[in-house]
Formats: C-alpha cells, structure tokens, sequence
C-alpha cells in the first residue's frame, strides 16, 4: 500500500465495519494515519506492511503485519506481529488478510506471529473477548465478537489474556488505603498533582518516562520506548490531563511512584467519528462535559518503596481527589492487567474493583 486512494480505504475499513454498532468509538484518523508515516520513530527499528481487502472497490478489511527488532532481540525468537485488524462479518475475507500477513511474516524468515498488537503494546493491542455491551473507555481496544471466531477458525491459540475492572466511586475505599498514605507520609514520601505546563510538565514526563522505563521493563511482549517517543506521546496527552487524578509521589527528590488516570474522553470523541476539523473540536469541547467516569492506565512505585506503602498510598489519593474538589467522576476502569499480574490484581481486587472486561492476545506458529 502506498497510494493516497489506498490509504483512505484503510482509514475507512473501521467505519464500514461498525457502521452500526452503537457502542463502536471512532479512532482519530489522524493518530492512525500517523503511524504509517516515514517519520514514525517505529520504522528505526522495525517495519511493518498494510493491506487492504475490497469488494466491488469498497473496503472491507484491512490488517498490518509488523517486525519489531527490540522485541525479537528481547524475546530471542523471531516473533512478528498483527495489527490494526478490522473486517466485515466474512470469515473468507479474514483468513484472506490474516493469510497474507502470515505469508509477508513468513517471507521475513518469522517464525511465530503475536496479535493483535499495533507494532508496540504501547499502541492498541488485544481484542475484546467478554465484555461487549457497554463502550470502550478511552485507549481501550473494542471489537465485534465474531473476531473471535475468525480466530479460532484460523488456529490461532491464546497467549494471554488481560483484564479491565470497574470501580464505582460512589463507596469508599477500605480503610487500608488511607492508612497506607498515612504511612507514606510519615515515612517522608510527599505527594503532589502532576505540572501540566511548561519546563515542569517536561520535567515531570522524563520522570515519568524513567519510572516506566524501571518499573515496566520487563512486561509480556513488550519493548521500551525511547526517551522521544515516549515524550511526543505525552504531548499529545497533556492538553487532556486532569491533574487532580494524576498524582505523583516523590522521595527524598526523587520521582518514586505515580497514579497515571485520565478522564474518559471517549465521551467526546464519540460524536467526532474520527475527524477532529473545526467542527470536530466544538463537538469535543460540548460533549466533553459530560464525563463522569476516568480511566486509571498505570499505578508505578519503586519496589524500594513497598514497606513505605506508596502504591496504596497513590490509589487513595486518586480516589479522594477524584471524588472531591469539584470532580464528577462516578467510576472508574483500572485497565488494563494481565490475568497472571498477580501483585497488581490483588491490589486492584482489594479496593473492591471487580472484573467487567475480557481481553485477548494471540499466537500462531508459522511452519518452516
């Protein structure tokens, strides 16, 4: 794929496909075409190749195979991956395009394919497995149903699967969550909202960026982001933080943990369907006010500081301040956790959140 006609079809897939799903939440066209762009920092390090199935002309599928060579080197395998899957209710069509990213993988010397993941889990990966009568919440993945089928019918085995938990907010937490922040704060850890402007917010992201570098190194399927990806992410995020929900711990100086939430923007988005011109931002600005559910992406100590209980410690702070000082928000999605992340849902379970979602990632051999 390489003509700007080709382009828009794959853009367009989504929007054929869920024409008439009510729960369905457009991508930003923009955000997605930018990872096909030569400056995409991904394409240093791995490459990737689009295809697009038509019928009578008319888009009906689309999917990327992707090579990461961090992910390779890491995991000593050449592993491939699939990625920005989308199709019509046709199994025909879907062992189609799944056909023709093993067949390009396999030309690549691949010996073992991993999906869907978008080039990195730090895009959009998984496919929702349970949990499809209610929207997705911001960057969280959502799918037909029947994307499992054409899994299965494909030989495609389950790797893991990853858990999103919903918490109302109109209870409080257990007790031992303030207490944790009580210990906390006389263990010498200080607390405070994340700086959204300026030389601060930089400040705070190459923080933030050390801590996931530290803390998250050594995730499933997963790579480290340079210090400028990670950065130019956090620019596009930072126009949509709500610092009363991002709070972050420090230490004797030292960033040392970090509540990540971010208000459910899917709310707004919604009404965009994808196109964010003028019109698109009145739309966002309107509709944005009727957020009342956040999304926590990440909870992050160092595990230094365990016996000083700053995990706790930052979970109750989020939930405190996003239950008072004006704030509206009436649940919150702690998403999302793998099944065998043990440590993290126990702590989640512990605050009284309960699954309600279901994701999966797959894997399939590809024979010599």
């Amino acid at each position: 794929m390489t003509s700007k006609v080709d382009q828009q079809r794959f853009l367009e897939v989504p929007h054929i496909v869920y024409k008439d799903d009510r729960n369905w939440v457009a991508p930003l066209r923009s955000s997605v075409a930018s990872h096909f762009k030569p400056d995409n920092p991904f394409l240093s390090y791995g490459k990737l190749q689009q295809f697009v199935a038509l019928r009578d002309r008319q888009p009906v599928g689309r999917i990327v195979a992707a090579i990461n060579d961090r992910l390779i080197e890491r995991e000593g395998e050449r592993i491939g991956l699939f990625g920005f899957f989308e199709c019509i209710d046709d199994s025909e069509i879907a062992q189609a395009l799944l056909g023709s990213a093993e067949a390009w993988l396999k030309a690549q010397h691949i010996v073992k394919v991993r999906g869907p993941i978008d080039l990195s889990t730090h895009n959009n990966c998984l496919f929702l497995a349970e949990g499809f009568d209610s929207p997705p919440l911001v960057m969280m993945p959502y799918n037909p149903p029947y994307y499992l089928r054409f899994m299965e019918e494909g030989e495609w085995h389950q790797a893991k699967d990853a858990f999103a938990y919903d918490l109302p907010l109109n209870q409080p937490l257990p007790e031992s969550y303030e207490r944790a922040y009580r210990v906390a704060c006389k263990s010498g850890v200080t607390f405070r909202s994340i700086h959204t402007q300026g030389q601060e917010f930089q400040a705070d992201c190459r923080g933030l960026y050390d801590l996931f570098t530290r803390a998250f190194a050594n995730n499933w399927s997963s790579t480290p982001r340079t210090e400028a990806e990670f950065l130019e992410e956090a620019k596009a995020l930072q126009s949509l933080v709500d610092p009363a929900i991002f709070p972050i711990a420090e230490y004797e100086g030292e960033m040392v943990g970090f509540f990540m939430a971010l208000p459910d923007y899917n709310v707004a988005l919604k009404p965009v369907n994808g196109r964010l011109n003028w019109l698109g931002v009145l739309k966002f600005l309107w509709y944005r006010r009727q957020i009342h559910a956040a999304r926590v992406i990440a909870v992050c100590a160092l595990p230094t500081m365990q016996r000083k209980m700053v995990a706790p410690a930052l979970i109750y702070l989020g939930h405190r301040n996003g239950t008072h000082q004006g704030r509206t928000y009436e649940r919150a999605e702690l998403s999302w956790v793998y099944e065998d992340n043990l440590p993290s849902r126990k702590i989640i379970e512990a605050t009284g959140a309960t699954i309600h979602k279901t994701y999966r990632i797959y894997e399939k051999g590809l024979a010599p």
